[in-house]
């Protein structure tokens, strides 16, 4: 090494400060370094050093203490939905990781970017049923995109770079570190902290092939009725423009699952609406006309594809998706695209003929018009005195201009919120689509506006989902989170009641669910609110809701025996969607 080599070798040592710290304080300022600045947990034994460095830093790290660890990671992913960051999660070992659980595996199948940290007892004790002690890692691996158990100091800097690179590049997903109490307690010396930019054979974006976007081209500017089917990829791949300027020059109508809902605005020309078992009727009877099918950021999902042995086999399928597992993995592909659809998208656009396909998109409406008739119309403006959940929603759309995030639970409510809200940007339409889990949308409105705090937030749920998580308005009370909260109160688990009249004779089992005075415990939290029944207060109620200066719930009273159509029935095709 010569002497300006050794010289400046020499200047780097001085200049590198090393501090001797905890493992604790070591999460912390890895935080720090990844630019978080809200953090969801609950403290307990197992996590509690971790807890006590966090005391010197909450000028720079905002906590928000949940009521249950569920809440505190599903409002981790409503903040990364709307952010579109990476949501973190402090929860104790045990039960608190087991809480966990569910979230994780919800995150996992949407994609959902989260890092969550859990405590755990000292490394003697592992494999020792030590109180607290659960093997988190085995019972976390099928539902994390990666997960690693610490149990030295030194290895915090490093294990937490990847976790944050692990969870956010690619197609995301919820990581996992689980940190014994001993590496918590353990002093070294911190050289500080680098981002993690490359793991060996981990390839987050696979090698974009033009030859076979070339052959995609030249399907597209053959196809007379092409199709475009898109989901969540495009919003998590920031590829809102791109997207949105392949179907214009194209002409290609344009349906989007429930995941890929806001990536483009709902009043756009050439969406179609939404795909799936009660999507839309013109995309899922047409995707059996279409002679190209153009799938991009989706995966083929049951709920959108039905009998995949009656799904589109008469099209030629192409594939964009930067993860090459789910290609040809339930539905067969005629041409692949693999990478990320931001640098994919502005290749084929370069390569595609301007069109306009006038006839075709002809089609979609009058299929629109006829479902319009069937189901939207007498859903919008109901004739009885009973109020349905489609008019509360259109309502709502009229007074919020389309401008909020709409979170939803899972039911009903869920799907006709999804059918009707409307939206004009992207990241809006926050629901749990994979796994759909109830409980949701309550914590998850807690993220979603702490993610995007200059927008109204809007919590829609069920009477059954918003008592999984009640105890969530504690947090809000806390905290002040301005969510807005709409409870479509019908008295029945809903959607699985729909199905026990349709495919069980009206064998109601076990469907019939009693509720408390929604209003009632929301002011016992300090938090306003008011029940509805009738139709000439609704318009009143939702400006009240929305007007409010911090949370609000408001309950509204629906058909307690209304359906949701269209519906594809289990085990159909798509093109056996029913209207009624």
């Amino acid at each position: 090494m010569s002497t300006l080599e050794l010289a400046k070798e020499k200047t780097v040592a001085e200049n590198k400060k090393i501090e001797n710290i905890s493992g604790s304080e070591a999460v912390l300022k890895a935080l720090l370094a990844e630019n978080v600045k809200t953090i969801f947990g609950y403290p307990g034994g197992a996590i509690m050093p971790i807890y006590d460095a966090l005391y010197d830093y909450t000028d720079r790290l905002n906590h928000i203490l949940v009521r249950h660890e569920q809440g505190a990671i599903h409002a981790a992913q409503g903040f990364a939905r709307s952010s579109g960051k990476t949501g973190v999660v402090f929860a104790t070992s045990g039960p608190g990781a087991t809480n966990l659980v569910t979230g994780l595996a919800d995150a996992m199948i949407d994609s959902t970017p989260l890092v969550c940290i859990t405590g755990q007892v000292f490394a003697h004790l592992l494999g020792t049923d030590a109180f607290q002690e659960t093997d988190v890692i085995n019972i976390t691996t099928p539902v994390t995109k990666w997960n690693y158990q610490v149990t030295d100091a030194t290895e915090i800097p490093s294990v937490l770079a990847k976790a944050f690179y692990i969870a956010g590049s690619g197609r995301p997903g919820p990581v996992l570190v689980d940190i014994t109490k001993n590496a918590q307690l353990q002093k070294f010396d911190f050289e500080g902290y680098t981002k993690c930019k490359h793991i060996r054979s981990y390839r987050p974006k696979p090698i974009v092939r033009k030859e076979y976007i070339e052959q995609a081209a030249q399907l597209i500017n053959a196809a007379e009725k092409p199709f475009v089917i898109f989901g969540q990829g495009v919003i998590l791949g920031k590829a809102e423009k791109e997207f949105k300027d392949f179907i214009e020059k194209s002409g290609i109508p344009a349906a989007w699952t429930i995941m890929g809902m806001s990536a483009i605005p709902t009043d756009h020309p050439l969406g179609v609406g939404m795909l799936g078992m009660h999507g839309n009727y013109g995309p899922n009877v047409l995707t059996n006309e279409c002679d190209v099918l153009i799938a991009i950021g989706m995966r083929f999902d049951d709920r959108v594809t039905g009998r995949l042995d009656k799904y589109a086999k008469q099209a030629k399928v192409i594939h964009f998706d930067i993860d090459p597992s789910e290609i040809d993995k339930n539905v067969r592909v005629s041409v692949p695209v693999w990478g990320d659809c931001k640098e994919t998208l502005p290749i084929l656009t370069g390569l595609i003929e301007k069109k306009t396909h006038t006839n075709w998109v002809a089609r979609f409406n009058e299929f629109k018009k006829k479902e319009e008739e069937i189901c939207i119309e007498p859903e919008m403006k109901p004739t009885g005195n009973v109020l349905s959940m489609a008019e509360v929603i259109n309502l709502l759309n009229e007074l919020t201009n389309g401008e909020a995030i709409i979170v939803t639970d899972v039911g009903q409510h869920q799907m006709v919120a999804c059918r009707y809200a409307h939206f004009k940007q992207s990241k809006s339409n926050i629901t749990s689509g994979g796994l759909g889990t109830m409980g949701f949308a309550l914590p998850a409105s807690i993220g979603a506006k702490l993610g995007a705090e200059e927008r109204t937030v809007i919590a829609i749920a069920g009477d059954g989902g918003f008592q999984m998580t009640i105890q969530e308005l504690g947090t809000i009370m806390q905290y002040g989170v301005n969510v807005k909260m709409l409870v479509l109160n019908n008295n029945f688990l809903g959607m699985v009641r729909q199905w026990q009249q349709l495919f069980n004779d009206k064998r109601y089992s076990f469907v019939d669910i009693q509720s408390p005075d929604f209003v009632a415990v929301a002011k016992g939290y300090h938090i306003d609110g008011q029940k509805v029944s009738e139709r000439e207060l609704l318009r009143e109620a939702l400006t009240t809701m929305l007007n409010h200066k911090g949370a609000y719930l408001l309950e509204v009273m629906v058909g307690k025996e209304n359906n949701v159509f269209p519906m594809v029935p289990q085990g159909c095709s798509v093109a056996e969607i029913r209207l009624k």
